[in-house]
């Protein structure tokens, strides 16, 4: 399914070009190959330049990333938690090994995974810091770096300008045609290099940073879930806790739904 990313750029495309087509431009005169080229190719060739060849291969991906649906279900997550909680404290922590394969989730399941190896509290928080922090220099250097395609696009549309601009005043005197494409190819060339920025590349940035947030906001209830498991506290304190995630209006209703799930898995061992 289609994410806010990809529906907000076909908007982006439809109004901007089609209210350029309802005024009476056409489409020949917007999709100009050598001001598309300038653009498109100089903002990647800026953005080489200052990153890496593996950064360049990861554009596809994170395009890809952007365009799809992000849905995790945090009560889901919620739910595993207290579940393992309960197992945990009835029949041991090496009883969660056998639990491991069905967690979806690598970061909860690679913190189970160090509860089960025997972690104290502090060595859970700092081994999950040390997660976090990488995950946030990963993410954070993808981020930047269409922040700056973002910032190389308008520049390379004003380069484009400028050169046509060049052969514009270089054909004066000769077919006043040939001077309209020119200046024509000119102005597109700006137009398109606003057009990438504004409508690709810097809204991928965002998408990609609120991203990073939610995956921040998950791996957070799963660190305080697990570190409270760690602590010995009780499946509904820990219910208790992991609910404060969500707003007041919500709390009670949810801590209802997962204190049924948390009944029907204790009776469910009897």
């Amino acid at each position: 399914m289609s994410s806010s990313t990809f529906i907000g750029i076909v908007i982006g495309i439809l109004v901007i070009f089609g209210v350029f087509i309802w005024d009476g431009g056409s489409t020949q005169s917007l999709f100009l190959i050598p001001a598309m080229t300038i653009v498109i190719g100089g903002t990647i060739a800026a953005g080489l330049s200052g990153s890496s060849f593996a950064q360049i291969k990861r554009i596809p991906k994170l395009i890809k990333i952007t365009f799809t649906n992000h849905h995790t279900d945090v009560e889901e997550i919620i739910s595993q938690l207290i579940v393992l909680s309960a197992i945990s404290r009835r029949d041991g922590v090496l009883s969660l090994e056998s639990k491991l394969d069905s967690l979806n989730n690598p970061f909860l399941r690679k913190i189970i995974q160090v509860i089960i190896d025997g972690a104290d509290p502090q060595t859970l928080i700092s081994i999950t810091d040390s997660e976090i922090m990488h995950l946030s220099e990963r993410h954070n250097s993808n981020i930047g770096f269409f922040t700056k395609l973002g910032g190389y696009s308008p520049t390379m549309g004003i380069i484009g300008t400028v050169m046509g601009l060049i052969s514009t005043l270089a054909s004066a005197g000769q077919d006043p045609q040939v001077l309209i494409r020119h200046i024509a190819s000119a102005f597109i060339a700006t137009l398109w290099g606003i057009f990438m920025a504004n409508i690709v590349w810097l809204p991928i940035a965002d998408r990609l940073r609120n991203l990073h947030n939610l995956e921040l906001q998950e791996n957070q209830v799963m660190i305080d879930g697990a570190f409270a498991m760690a602590s010995g506290e009780t499946p509904s304190m820990i219910l208790s806790r992991l609910v404060g995630y969500f707003p007041l209006s919500q709390q009670e209703e949810i801590y209802k739904r997962q204190s049924e799930i948390l009944r029907n898995s204790v009776i469910g061992r009897d």
